[in-house]
């Protein structure tokens, strides 16, 4: 299951689990009965514990496992769509993004990434003062499936705190990075009341080879009302220079909606 999850990420990633140590074996005279030993047991419930606990993540590459998850993809109110970005604030970046919207009066979801806020805190609060909503992506930018509950608990909480003392936002939406999941991140988010939302279209312009074309192609190809877009206004973690394509796809993006009738709207 690992591997499924992390093979559906943007990035490859390979989850070395330790060897488990060898149990020496023991004999009996007596005869062999069906019944479970506790190794055998122990061993079965700690698999069952660690699939539960991957289990979010499948629901990045297969959509259907989202609604049952309580994993969103799509805006409330059913209209228009959400357009959405992640990993910022960026020095370069995300002033230019910012630009676009202001000029086509669009209004937009930021991701942030708490380590990225305390680089660059002035722009955190000027996405909020801009209009535009701010959301948790994480603190430090890590596939969650490498991480440990407790360190899972403790970057949500220093993503908050550092971006709530920066935008003074109340945070309603969280999503993680790569769009996978675990459950205890789930488990956080639902306890914190904020809904976890993934996106249904992206321009996958974290890509070296992506270009203002294609981006613009990939995230307008087969939307339509509800839909949840997935850009990046920044590129720490992701091919350098990525922004630049990202910013210059941004308009046509807009227009192409704009010639369906569909407007940004709040997720």
């Amino acid at each position: 299951m690992a591997s499924i999850a992390c093979n559906a990420t943007p990035r490859l990633y390979r989850l070395d689990a330790p060897n488990a140590a060898a149990i020496p074996s023991t004999r009996s005279n007596m005869s062999p009965d069906h019944r479970t030993s506790a190794t055998q047991l122990a061993g079965a419930l700690g698999a069952v514990t660690i699939a539960g606990y991957m289990l979010p993540a499948l629901a990045g590459a297969w959509p259907a496992l989202r609604p049952a998850l309580g994993i969103e993809d799509r805006t409330r109110s059913g209209r228009g769509y959400a357009l959405t970005f992640d990993d910022g604030p960026h020095a370069q970046g995300t002033p230019a993004v910012l630009d676009v919207l202001a000029r086509e009066h669009a209004r937009a979801t930021f991701f942030l990434v708490g380590e990225q806020v305390l680089r660059n805190p002035a722009l955190a609060r000027e996405i909020a003062d801009a209009g535009h909503a701010i959301a948790l992506h994480c603190h430090r930018h890590r596939n969650l499936l490498r991480l440990t509950p407790a360190q899972v608990r403790e970057d949500i909480a220093r993503a908050h705190e550092a971006i709530v003392a920066h935008t003074d936002a109340t945070i309603a939406l969280y999503r993680p990075p790569y769009g996978v999941l675990n459950a205890s991140a789930l488990r956080l988010a639902r306890a914190r009341g904020w809904r976890t939302l993934l996106w249904s279209h992206w321009g996958r312009d974290w890509q070296a080879r992506a270009t203002a074309a294609s981006i613009a192609a990939r995230a307008t190809d087969g939307v339509g009302p509800g839909a949840v877009l997935l850009l990046h206004d920044a590129d720490d973690y992701s091919a350098p220079g990525s922004w630049r394509r990202t910013v210059a796809a941004l308009p046509r993006v807009l227009e192409t909606l704009a010639a369906r009738g569909l407007q940004p709207v709040a997720p």
